[in-house]
């Protein structure tokens, strides 16, 4: 089944206002509308059958006439560090990543957008997937509901949401399925949902230029930069959306970016061994950001099968770090997190699925960027 040619309306997909018009197109009373979308989203109902307060009429008329994304969880693996990574399978089949990575303050999850990705960062396992399809509203958000589902079944949090923070750093550029997003991020920070606060929503570009100002005036939510050069030759070669938005394009949309509610850009950094990880990379990058309110994560690579890159030396990640502190920029190291089940930045790729390219590869199978 295509679920992007399916005319059918996907109830998880519908924004607040098109699924209370649905309802009263039935002829039900306006709280019907809201019963159902508690039921949808947040209480994360897996099925019509779940909604035992909304009459059965309802819900037979719902399921004679829409349908209800849910995700099924293909594979589940945890991690020594307390990481665990979900393997979902969509309706038609496709496999998308999620990772969920608890803190002592806080329960974040790691989410898809697309299935695989076309950006095709050199060092990134996403990246030689290539680009299957955008998901829908319904899948990127259900990606929440059955991970929140999940973790109150481990014990991991109570219920109805765990979760406490979300990053649109999975499978995909978030930007490149702008509306799906836009339309997610509404439902997952809208009162009668999940109710996230913005300021605990972040969503990662490898800096799709044309899309992020919009990010910035329709949502107050976080945006974080995936950069990884100081130079327009260095990420031309391991990002090839350079070539259409250098440097300077790039780091200009970031100062045009609406800075509202005292945000700022999170800059990431991927550090390649030999690649971009030197003390000159560390002093450009410094000059590159003057002006912008940032924050940089350093974050060390992971290395992957085939890809030809490997992880900076001992040291080198402190040393830039300092170095950059030094000239007045915040930045911290992200410690990777789910190495040992292939979790962590850089290395989703819908394990074991056709589209796995880690399948073709004498190795174990790993996972992508920051926004890859």
């Amino acid at each position: 089944m295509d679920v992007l040619h399916d005319d059918t309306p996907d109830l998880r997909s519908l924004p607040q206002e098109r699924l209370a018009a649905l309802i009263a197109g039935l002829g039900e009373k306006p709280f019907r509308a809201r019963q159902v979308y508690r039921w949808l989203h947040l209480r994360g109902a897996a099925s019509l059958d779940e909604m035992t307060d909304v009459p059965r009429a309802l819900r037979e008329r719902l399921a004679e006439g829409t349908r209800l994304t849910t995700l099924e969880r293909a594979t589940e693996q945890r991690s020594a560090d307390g990481t665990i990574k979900w393997t979902w399978r969509t309706r038609d089949g496709k496999l998308v990543e999620s990772v969920y990575m608890p803190e002592t303050d806080r329960k974040t999850l790691c989410v898809s957008t697309q299935v695989g990705c076309a950006v095709g960062c050199t060092f990134c396992m996403t990246g030689t997937m290539g680009l299957a399809r955008n998901l829908t509203p319904g899948e990127i958000v259900d990606q929440v509901h059955r991970a929140n589902r999940r973790l109150i079944e481990l014990g991991e949090g109570e219920g109805p949401r765990p979760l406490t923070n979300l990053v649109f750093m999975g499978m995909g550029e978030p930007l490149a399925n702008y509306r799906s997003l836009k339309i997610a991020l509404d439902l997952l920070l809208s009162e009668d949902g999940p109710n996230f606060s913005h300021r605990h929503v972040t969503v990662s570009t490898s800096g799709l230029v044309p899309v992020m100002r919009r990010l910035g005036e329709e949502t107050q939510v976080k945006l974080a930069v995936s950069l990884n050069a100081t130079t327009d030759a260095q990420r031309d070669a391991i990002m090839p959306i350079n070539r259409r938005y250098p440097l300077a394009e790039l780091l200009r949309a970031c100062r045009e970016f609406p800075m509202k509610q005292g945000r700022r850009i999170t800059f990431e950094y991927v550090m390649l061994g030999g690649v971009n990880d030197a003390p000159e990379d560390a002093e450009r990058l410094a000059r590159l950001l003057r002006g912008i309110p940032a924050k940089v994560n350093l974050i060390p690579y992971n290395e992957n099968p085939g890809l030809g890159f490997a992880a900076p030396a001992p040291g080198a990640v402190d040393r830039f770090r300092d170095l950059l502190v030094a000239r007045n920029v915040t930045a911290v190291v992200r410690r990777n997190r789910g190495t040992d089940i292939a979790a962590a930045c850089g290395q989703l790729a819908a394990e074991g699925g056709p589209g796995d390219p880690r399948r073709r590869a004498a190795a174990p199978l790993t996972g992508t960027p920051a926004a890859g």
